[in-house]
């Protein structure tokens, strides 16, 4: 729609009615039909202004001059309100934005060099570069709606150089054989748990939320439906993340050690604990307890048992879709980002390839050198 203008001359007086100057007063409306107005002490100015107002709605960049006044703290706290976010995602994104230097400030005066201070400041208060990188994720998700409700013409985070992540397959740590087998051996009542994070790939959240009617003894699975989440003040029992809600085949051993268990232990409700479902910091102790027992001195998490998990259905060769399912992943690119570099490669599926091949050929082979040899 074309842009509608106005520019004309007042006349300034005092109270007497007296002239005592002119200032031009430039008008102008919006794609929205809202009208915007200031005065100048020159026509020129004023002109310009209006010139810069007509291209920033011709191009899209148009921000009403009052929308940029507000906060980043308040224009936070007004998307908050509209999204339908867990728990979780608003207690991370609350975090990230109040610890901006720059959370009270108008949101026109966020600029690229405010942002790259604060994320100098977090390294150099010694955040790890994964933290920092998902403040800086979180308030750029908040700027970049500030950008699309027109509040701002561009979002400061772009550009904004962070510190390098480590390579996942070097800060990925996968337990071996010998060290579950020793968990298992000094777990005590919490062995099956670590046996079902091992076997069954469930998260520390999930494990801690299983009910005897989750355990499906006849189809041989464990059904994944809900979770323990820690909150402020304490825990609750809520729905698996997106995309996690799943069944999962597993061993009969693990049923088994499931089974014994149950049969030993009165739940009340829960396979695992007894009023209530464990907390997660009650059971990183006993994991902590059981990691010293078994001897284990690297810093094993018990996340890490998910990792052994997805590692061995890697190296049976099960696919990408199939690996995902199991482990709960919203989508197979989750999954190939974090074990990518566990799946054999092409030069590997090359000299497997030729491998099968020389050995169809191995018995002529020696046959022909045994007799080019006579």
């Amino acid at each position: 729609m074309a842009v509608k203008r106005w520019i004309g001359k007042r006349t300034k007086r005092d109270r007497g009615g007296n002239v005592t100057g002119v200032v031009w007063r430039a008008r102008y409306t919006d794609d929205l039909g809202r009208e915007h107005t200031r005065h100048f002490p020159t026509k020129r100015e004023g002109l310009a202004w209006l010139d810069d107002a007509t291209a920033a709605l011709a191009t899209g960049t148009h921000v009403a001059p009052a929308d940029g006044a507000l906060t980043l703290r308040d224009h936070y706290q007004a998307h908050k309100s509209l999204q339908m976010w867990e728990k979780t995602t608003v207690t991370a994104c609350d975090i990230a934005v109040t610890s901006t230097p720059f959370v009270d400030l108008p949101l026109r005066d966020i600029t690229p060099s405010a942002v790259q201070s604060w994320v100098k400041a977090m390294s150099s208060a010694g955040l790890a570069p994964s933290t920092i990188h998902t403040r800086v994720k979180y308030v750029r998700l908040v700027l970049r709606a500030a950008v699309t409700d027109r509040r701002i013409p561009r979002d400061p985070t772009a550009g904004v150089k962070l510190p390098a992540l480590r390579r996942r397959e070097a800060a990925m740590v996968i337990p071996t054989a010998a060290e579950v087998q020793a968990l298992l051996g000094q777990g005590g009542y919490w062995a099956p748990m670590w046996a079902v994070c091992a076997f069954a790939g469930l998260r520390l959240g999930e494990v801690s939320a299983l009910q005897p009617g989750d355990v499906d003894f006849l189809t041989r699975r464990i059904h994944v439906r809900r979770q323990v989440q820690a909150v402020k003040g304490g825990t609750e029992v809520r729905l698996p993340k997106r995309g996690s809600e799943r069944s999962v085949d597993v061993p009969d051993e693990l049923l088994l050690m499931l089974a014994r268990h149950l049969e030993c232990q009165p739940h009340r409700g829960w396979v695992f604990g007894f009023d209530k479902a464990p907390t997660p910091d009650s059971v990183r102790y006993w994991w902590g307890r059981a990691r010293a027992e078994a001897g284990i001195t690297r810093p094993l998490r018990l996340h890490d048992l998910r990792h052994f998990y997805a590692s061995g259905l890697i190296a049976a060769g099960l696919d990408v879709v199939t690996v995902q399912k199991a482990l709960g992943h919203a989508s197979p690119a989750i999954t190939l980002s974090t074990y990518a570099h566990l799946w054999p490669d092409a030069g590997d599926r090359i000299r497997a390839a030729s491998a099968g091949m020389w050995s169809q050929i191995r018995d002529y082979a020696g046959t022909t050198g045994t007799q080019s040899g006579s």
